[in-house]
């Protein structure tokens, strides 16, 4: 049994933004395991009061270069609801097409760029371009799929300029989504070769029973709006967000911690496939059974598998929902026209990293009195805290080095995908 270790990981590498790992063991017992964000908060909230509701889009999408789309679409529904704006169902439908290409851009760009260098033993993703080049072809096929289905229906790939208040600004055209569903089947191969990618790798065999808690699917698999769930039976509505985040403050980590019917819980990937996994396209129920991967899973490793899943299921949903805006006819233009009145709502929406909320007051002329917002990684960073005292405890009984013991923790810590930054508000 190791019976002293002293390890600190300043500022974990590649994840978004800064944290730190801090482990002590003494005479074989655990004095201390911390997982510690060091990110200064960025307030923006009190950016968002006092601006005008049809700006809330434009600057939250600017509080993450990664799920900007997800801040967008979040902004819009909340805004949405609290003026009783009905949306075009061609608009929802090609935003959810937007929120797709994000997903998998996002996705890919956790699984093959930061995560894939664990499992080869590099430091990087850039030795995988002599050692194993098909990786980074595959990476950057994807990924640059994904960016192109953000760039057709959002405007760009970040920071969208066509998601507006009411629906969308300006639509592809019958050739654009042809031509993009045409693209989208020929890369299924693609996603088909990264599952046989991550056959070949081993996941850390690691249990934590934990909660697990993401929106609640109806008819099918959970993106934008609706009831929250948590895999220890709790259901709530939209609207009671605070009830299902619970968030405190801890004296070492500038980010806050959230719980529900335990000490903390999970989001993200593994959590909408513990919970909704009946809702998956069968082409993604399959890749799933090909690794094992059922729910409730409680290995925190295998949400990167429940990423890969994730993939597989939006890209074929993508086809199925460019089938159906080609049968509306492609309008130009879809947008709902609105009266401006105030009101107060929340807009919950699945990010690639878990369930984003915005909370917003909004007065009879349109401005924004009161905001908040909880990210993903702050519902999250509990869960990493706890995973990784227990991690280590299991470590320490079977006798690993400091060398292996850190390694694990930085996999642990990076299979949550966590976007740091985001996380202080």
């Amino acid at each position: 049994m190791k019976v002293d270790m002293n390890i600190n990981v300043h500022h974990l590498t590649r994840v978004e933004g800064h944290g730190d790992i801090h482990i002590k063991v003494k005479k074989g017992e655990l004095v201390e395991s911390r997982w510690a964000v060091v990110e200064t908060p960025r307030f923006f909230e009190a950016m968002l009061r006092g601006i005008s509701h049809d700006m809330a889009p434009v600057l939250t999408s600017r509080i993450c270069g990664i799920c900007s789309i997800s801040h967008t679409l979040t902004s819009l529904r909340a805004v949405e609801k609290a003026m009783r704006i009905e949306v075009p169902e061609t608009a929802r439908l090609l935003r959810l097409l937007a929120k797709h290409g994000e997903t998998l851009q996002s996705h890919i760009l956790h699984l093959l760029f930061l995560a894939a260098p664990d499992f080869f033993g590099t430091g990087s993703v850039i030795p995988l371009i002599k050692s194993r080049p098909e990786v980074v072809v595959l990476a950057l096929r994807l990924k640059g799929l994904g960016n192109d289905i953000c760039d057709l229906i959002a405007g760009r790939t970040t920071h969208p300029v066509s998601l507006v208040v009411g629906g969308v600004s300006k639509a592809p055209s019958r050739e654009q989504l042809e031509t993009l569903k045409e693209t989208i089947g020929e890369r299924i191969q693609d996603i088909r070769a990264v599952v046989g990618l991550f056959q070949t790798l081993s996941m850390p065999d690691f249990v934590r029973e934990t909660e697990f808690v993401s929106l609640k699917g109806s008819n099918r698999y959970p993106w934008i709006g609706g009831e929250l769930v948590s895999t220890d039976g709790v259901v709530k509505a939209e609207d009671d967000y605070l009830a299902m985040t619970n968030e405190y403050k801890e004296d070492f980590t500038t980010s806050k911690f959230a719980k529900l019917s335990r000490e903390s819980f999970a989001v993200g990937a593994l959590a909408r496939f513990n919970n909704n996994y009946n809702f998956l396209h069968e082409k993604a129920k399959e890749a799933a059974r090909i690794f094992g991967l059922t729910p409730v899973n409680h290995n925190p490793f295998m949400n990167n598998i429940a990423q890969i899943v994730e993939c597989y299921h939006v890209m074929l949903e993508s086809i199925d929902i460019i089938d159906r805006v080609l049968e509306d006819g492609c309008p130009e233009s879809i947008c709902a026209g609105y009266e401006v009145k105030a009101g107060e709502a929340i807009g919950a929406v699945e990010a690639p990293r878990g369930i984003l909320y915005h909370h917003y007051d909004i007065d009879e002329n349109g401005i924004i009195t009161k905001a908040d917002c909880v990210i993903p990684t702050t519902q999250n960073n509990a869960n990493i805290h706890h995973d990784l005292a227990e991690l280590v405890k299991q470590q320490i009984m079977l006798g690993k080095s400091d060398e292996d013991v850190t390694r694990l923790s930085e996999m642990l810590v990076r299979a949550y995908d966590p976007c740091i930054s985001c996380s202080v508000h």
